[in-house]
């Protein structure tokens, strides 16, 4: 919607929006779920990162196994959660009618901001606590993003999905709203307003009391779990647009994007470890991006509905490959839209204004960075291009050419000699370069090498300071400057393969050193000849 109606950039604002929303996601719910778990055993508050990071992990090595979501498996807790928590509510409801609900020992909580000064109410604190409270409408885009999935009318099905979740938003929202003022939950950094509801509705430590925490903590962990099927994804749309690395549009083995959801845990896992998994810290960092989106999505609805409206009936308006058709509605879709973003503008504005000293200014500075990021990754796409294309390239070179090779070798053995019949292949133009480090070794490689070289020619490079690699750059970059036009220089290098991997540390990597070295030398090829050692 954003790049088809409103352009590239809004487009690219609302990538990057998205895509710190499906990272806070993730840190979110899992500090979230770790909370739960804290605020029954309070011994583990100390290990609430290590266990987040834990969690964490876990649902990596799942997503990079690709395993399918199944929506029977996500069902069961979800309506376990569901039913945990109405069911809570109807208790706790009969409990007040009946006169026999307890309520919170102020003592037994450790609050928060306690000492501090009360402040007036103000349009400040007003606005503050809307914020806080629109953060309950968050998630809403899932159904929106996944219309797809849904049977056939999609959108009409779509939308009574929407009602469903609405009505239940509604009734949980508001109860255990009620509940908290009855029971008088108090702000707490180390126990949930979930936990202090349920130890005075079912007791501490109760089986209940645990069951509703343990539900809570797995659809958060499950809601965690959909940011590993989203980011990805987006990750490899934006890539395929060029404004993030190629890689990320390639599937793993098992068929999931495995470089896009190393990358979603890695920055999670900075995130739970900067914010020592405190949610109150987090949120305010998840809202903004998630409202951003929603405002330019909705802006992009709008302008589309109005260009739907100037069309005449019959006529067709096509845009990056989506057609558009006159609607006879499309005043009332356009101002429901176009209320739509104004609403979620003004949320994203009081949370940028109120949350800005609580962390919010990290969303505000990290969303313009990805932007900044998009095009400079975009940028250095666009120039590659431009340096391959053939257009004005004009006559190539001819292929036919001098091409030197050069074998690094250690000593006269069979590997060597696998590298060499293979450098032979390339050319007639052979030189083997042996750097010497040990008197009397020279003499000893000569003779070998008379018996073995067939006549290949040898250069003996002499390191009295037992330097390996400086004397064969050094070699190398002589024939480099002197290089003629059209010549290639081709480095063949012995590689021995041991029979377990544990062994390869014992030998050297000659070849990735020289790599590193000659790389950016033009006209210079480094290939490596392998040599199974049995």
């Amino acid at each position: 919607m954003a790049r088809d109606n409103l352009g590239e950039a809004p487009a690219l604002i609302a990538g990057a929006s998205l895509l710190v929303d499906y990272i806070l996601t993730v840190a979110v719910s899992i500090s979230s779920g770790v909370a739960q778990i804290t605020s029954a055993f309070p011994v583990l508050l100390e290990w609430r990162v290590l266990i987040a990071l834990a969690l964490v992990v876990f649902i990596t090595i799942i997503n990079l196994r690709g395993v399918k979501e199944s929506g029977n498996i996500f069902a069961v807790p979800t309506y376990f959660f569901l039913g945990m928590t109405l069911l809570t509510i109807g208790v706790g409801f009969f409990q007040y009618f009946t006169g026999t609900l307890g309520a919170i020992e102020p003592g037994s909580v450790e609050v928060a901001h306690s000492g501090e000064a009360i402040h007036a109410l103000t349009l400040f604190l007003i606005l503050r606590a809307f914020s806080g409270g629109c953060t309950a409408l968050t998630g809403v885009e899932a159904i929106s993003n996944g219309i797809m999935a849904f049977k056939e009318p999609r959108s009409r099905n779509a939308g009574i999905t929407l009602i469903w979740m609405s009505g239940i938003l509604a009734v949980n929202l508001l109860g255990l709203t009620y509940l908290a003022n009855q029971v008088g939950v108090l702000p707490s950094h180390l126990e949930t307003g979930f936990s202090q509801i349920a130890r005075v509705v079912y007791s501490q430590g109760s089986p209940l009391y645990l069951t509703l925490l343990g539900s809570t903590t797995l659809i958060l962990i499950m809601a965690a779990n959909t940011s590993y099927a989203d980011f990805p994804r987006l990750a490899a749309l934006v890539a395929g647009d060029a404004f993030l690395p190629r890689r990320l549009q390639f599937r793993g083995r098992r068929l999931a994007f495995s470089d896009g959801i190393i990358a979603l845990a890695g920055i999670a896992s900075i995130l739970i470890i900067i914010f020592r998994a405190q949610t109150n810290s987090l949120i305010p960092l998840y809202a903004i991006g998630v409202y951003l989106s929603f405002t330019i999505s909705q802006s992009g609805m709008a302008i589309r509905w109005f260009r739907s409206g100037r069309l005449k009936l019959g006529e067709t308006f096509q845009k990056h490959g989506m057609p558009l058709h006159f609607d006879p509605k499309w005043k009332t879709k356009m101002f429901m839209n176009g209320l739509g973003a104004t609403a979620t503008a003004i949320v994203m504005l009081v949370f940028s204004f109120t949350k800005f000293k609580e962390g919010a200014w990290v969303v505000l500075f990290l969303i313009p960075a990805l932007v900044a990021l998009f095009m400079l990754i975009h940028r250095h796409y666009r120039k590659l291009a431009s340096s391959l294309s053939l257009e004005k390239y004009g006559e190539p070179p001819p292929y036919m050419g001098r091409h030197r090779v050069i074998v690094p070798m250690s000593s006269v053995h069979q590997g060597t000699l696998a590298a060499l019949r293979y450098a032979h292949m390339l050319s007639d133009d052979v030189t083997a370069v042996h750097v010497s480090m040990e008197p009397g070794e020279m003499e000893k490689v000569r003779a070998k090498w008379e018996k073995w070289g067939r006549g290949t020619r040898l250069v003996i490079l002499d390191s009295p300071y037992r330097l390996f690699l400086e004397p064969l750059l050094g070699y190398i970059e002589e024939i480099i400057s002197a290089r003629q036009p059209n010549e290639t220089i081709t480095i063949v290098v012995p590689q021995f393969i041991p029979s377990k991997k544990a062994f390869n540390a014992l030998h050297m990597q000659t070849a990735d050193m020289l790599r590193k070295e000659l790389l950016t030398k033009p006209g210079v090829v480094i290939t490596e000849v392998p040599y199974q050692i049995p």
